[in-house]
């Protein structure tokens, strides 16, 4: 059985490339951008080199030669290992098998948004819907382009996962505005010179996840895998 490695987004990046061919740090962070990577890590220089580094002295990546091109300095060019190659495939699968908690900051801020008077969220909620929409819009002309040039979906099915998340998130927004426009969503009351004014008495509201019993408070990402009865 393979040791798991907990490699972090960039180390599993930098992992998948080298897995591809030999390359120095320059030219992965060249390949990632080029292959918009970033919509899915945080990419920077410094912290690539770091990464790449803190692999070789993992035993995940070897250095094998180094590169010069013109007048710039020599690059040293880093290979994955079969420990390397080991490594990314049990950490995708890991990821793969089992949600985890990622704590994105927007479901926090929902979560909180109480706090602003609804005509301030429903004002918050237009802008926000109107920056998702556009970037619907131009992940949609990427999905054109590569259906055109009949590229594998393999390589890019991710992006239908993000358009897919962001419709769903979108279409969401828009009925929560909805509800706060109609006053189906009842909310916190504030006064002229911006006080809140507090709930009804009795009423359950921020303690609501206290109150849950024990028996369905439990977080799925924190139990078994059912088992499968398409395992053979």
């Amino acid at each position: 059985m393979v040791k798991q490695v907990e490699l972090t987004p960039l180390a599993i990046s930098v992992l998948a490339l080298l897995d591809e061919r030999p390359m120095h740090p320059y030219e992965m962070y060249q390949l990632l951008l080029s292959r918009r990577e970033d919509y899915l890590v945080k990419i920077r220089p410094g912290s690539l080199y770091h990464t790449v580094a803190k692999l070789a002295e993992q035993g995940l990546a070897q250095a094998e030669g180094t590169d010069r091109s013109g007048n710039r300095p020599e690059r040293t060019i880093y290979r994955s290992t079969e420990a390397g190659t080991a490594a990314l495939r049990a950490r995708i699968a890991a990821i793969i098998r089992r949600p985890v908690r990622e704590y994105p900051l927007f479901p926090l801020a929902m979560s909180e948004a109480h706090n602003l008077p609804a005509d301030e969220v429903v004002t918050l909620l237009h802008e926000r819907i109107g920056l998702l929409d556009n970037e619907i819009a131009e992940i949609d002309v990427v999905h054109a382009w590569l259906v055109g040039n009949t590229v594998p979906r393999r390589y890019w099915m991710v992006i239908e996962y993000l358009a897919g998340q962001i419709r769903a998130e979108v279409s969401w927004l828009r009925g929560v505005v909805a509800d706060l426009r109609d006053g189906t969503l009842p909310w916190e009351q504030f006064a002229p010179d911006g006080t809140r004014i507090g709930a009804s008495t009795g009423e359950l509201g921020a303690d609501w996840g206290a109150a849950l019993p024990a028996d369905i408070a439990i977080d799925p990402r924190l139990s078994p895998p059912a088992a499968s009865s398409d395992r053979k």
